[in-house]
């Protein structure tokens, strides 16, 4: 008897854990499609930019939101206020306050970003 109220309990623990990470999971924001930034002459090919691949994991928009970026509305075109240089990332801007080197990969691979 006492096997199954361990058992019994076990469940019930698994149980709460995954309805506990459901109601998690339905707080969080739901992610933007992929943004395809502009290409600008002589770049090596365009960057798609992915929410997720940035969301780590502990999801919290305002890490960029909107003291990096601004948040734009869906279908809002790419604007000059937009616009992503790597003269600003050197400085320590946009990209380029985690793409540092140190906190995540620097820019010393192109292809990193820019694809075909």
């Amino acid at each position: 008897m006492c096997k199954r109220n361990w058992t019994i309990g076990i469940a019930a623990i698994i149980l709460a854990v995954g309805l506990g990470g459901a109601a998690l999971a339905q707080n969080l924001p739901k992610l933007p499609d992929q943004l395809t930034l502009r290409q600008s002459p002589g770049s090596p090919g365009p960057v798609t930019f992915l929410h997720a691949s940035h969301m780590g994991d502990r999801p919290d928009c305002t890490r960029c939101h909107p003291k990096l970026f601004s948040i734009m509305k869906q279908g809002a075109g790419t604007t000059a206020a937009r616009r992503i240089t790597h003269a600003d990332m050197e400085k320590g801007r946009q990209c380029g306050a985690c793409h540092d080197g140190k906190t995540a990969f620097g820019r010393d691979d192109c292809t990193a970003c820019h694809r075909q």
